[in-house]
């Protein structure tokens, strides 16, 4: 009898210690990754020559303050280069890149 019992309590605890039903493996969609923080990528990678307003112009970087460039050719800069600037497409991805890109828009006066 005493065995029957343990075996049972053993068998419950397994079960409610098991996967429940939101663990099941790819079958519920994942939370969404948090969006990133163009403005902490650019104080990383890009303070260093354009300074915290964009301004700096340190190593001949261009003044973000009063640059004319769309989103889409800030993007292109950051990723490829320009002139002096290195290119960043091997060190941040797509995502990083397009949210500095959109940060940099907002230093413009």
């Amino acid at each position: 009898m005493k065995k029957i019992i343990v075996l049972s309590l053993l068998a419950t605890l397994a079960f409610a210690c098991g996967p429940s039903s939101s663990d099941k493996g790819g079958s519920e969609p994942s939370a969404a990754a948090p969006k990133v923080d163009g403005e902490k990528v650019y104080k990383t990678y890009c303070v260093t020559c354009h300074g915290l307003y964009g301004d700096m112009g340190a190593s001949g970087a261009f003044n973000l303050q009063t640059s004319a460039l769309p989103v889409e050719e800030r993007i292109s800069v950051i990723a490829n280069g320009r002139k002096a600037m290195t290119p960043f497409k091997d060190l941040l991805n797509e995502e990083k890149i397009k949210a500095v890109a959109e940060y940099t828009m907002t230093l413009k006066k």
